[in-house]
């Protein structure tokens, strides 16, 4: 039996968000290995990637379950393959690395605690978006500083990395805030 609608797998976008994830392990090795310039070029690919099947989904209505669970699983990933390998690398330190994971780890526990259902898990909100942009920019632009082989201008580029990593990372905590409160069902007082 085929599966139609909102159940389809194999759509041009889910394709897509397959081929993202799979680079997720390429992009650290690269990071970890100092291959900068080529990591980078997979980082901005797969960050175009998460856009292209965005637009594809919805202008060919081929929307699904499972791209709406790829694409911010495959986000998730490629965030904490960036401040591992960036741990790793002494760009950044450690206490980073902990407030972000540590808000994928709360999320992930409230959700396996309080729901059993795919379908329960928060849609992505706005603000979601937003900061995972914030930190696609900052990890990236603290790596490019390390490129730059004018140590005036790499500070500047830095400090701009950590200035975004730490809007970011406010971000990505309210916004988990967020999905826990939609996460945590409401108490509702009956009048008397």
């Amino acid at each position: 039996m085929a599966r139609t609608g909102l159940d389809r797998i194999w759509t041009v976008p889910n394709v897509i968000s397959f081929a993202r994830l799979l680079s997720v392990p390429l992009f650290f090795w690269l990071l970890v290995s100092g291959q900068d310039s080529t990591a980078l070029i997979v980082l901005v690919a797969a960050t175009s990637s998460d856009f292209v099947d965005g637009f594809i989904a919805r202008r060919f209505n081929q929307v699904t379950r499972l791209g709406a669970l790829l694409d911010p699983i495959s986000d998730r990933l490629f965030i904490a393959a960036s401040v591992v390998a960036l741990v790793i690398r002494d760009m950044i330190p450690w206490v980073l690395l902990a407030v972000v994971l540590a808000r994928d780890v709360v999320l992930l526990v409230a959700y396996l605690v309080k729901s059993r259902k795919l379908s329960d898990i928060p849609p992505v909100h706005f603000l979601g978006k937003v900061a995972t942009f914030v930190l696609f920019v900052a990890f990236p632009t603290i790596v490019v500083s390390t490129l730059v082989p004018q140590p005036d201008i790499a500070e500047i580029i830095a400090a701009l990395g950590w200035f975004l990593g730490g809007v970011g990372s406010l971000i990505y905590w309210v916004t988990g805030l967020i999905y826990l409160g939609q996460l945590v069902p409401r108490k509702t007082v009956s009048p008397d």
